[in-house]
């Protein structure tokens, strides 16, 4: 970061500063420095992660557009693992889905050997209580 900096120019900011603010105020002005420079380098992080994903996708839509002018044949390998990528990213958007839709959550079966919650004492005393609670509110 400080490339073009050596310790001595570093040393005589560090004099200035603490001359300049005072013992008081000195610490913080280091602290909201410090602050303001960790948010600037976590905004160009993220700046730099969306251009590096848009970038990357834009290179997923040239190189299908290519394999579709070629027709899905005889495609380099570049444009084969671009296409193979896009296909399984594809599939595992639609994987949950599927999924979802195949097999309700009601429906799946407890796994043998094992006690639902309606078969527990706990539960059985919960439903005792709660039937006697309806008996009492009714009468």
């Amino acid at each position: 970061m400080f490339d073009g900096i050596g310790f001595m120019e570093l040393l005589i900011i560090a004099v200035l500063a603490l001359i300049v603010l005072g013992p008081e105020r000195l610490p913080t002005a280091v602290r909201s420095i410090s602050r303001t420079l960790g948010s600037i380098k976590r905004m160009a992080s993220s700046v730099k992660s969306e251009l590096e994903s848009e970038l990357k996708l834009e290179q997923l839509h040239s190189d299908l557009k290519k394999a579709e002018n070629k027709g899905l044949k005889d495609l380099s390998p570049d444009l084969q693992n671009s296409l193979d990528e896009l296909k399984s990213a594809a599939q595992s958007v639609n994987r949950p889905y599927q999924e979802s839709s195949d097999t309700p959550a009601s429906a799946s079966p407890a796994p043998a050997g094992s006690a639902s919650v309606s078969d527990t004492p706990a539960a059985s005393d919960a439903k005792a209580e709660s039937t006697g609670d309806a008996k009492s509110k009714e009468s």
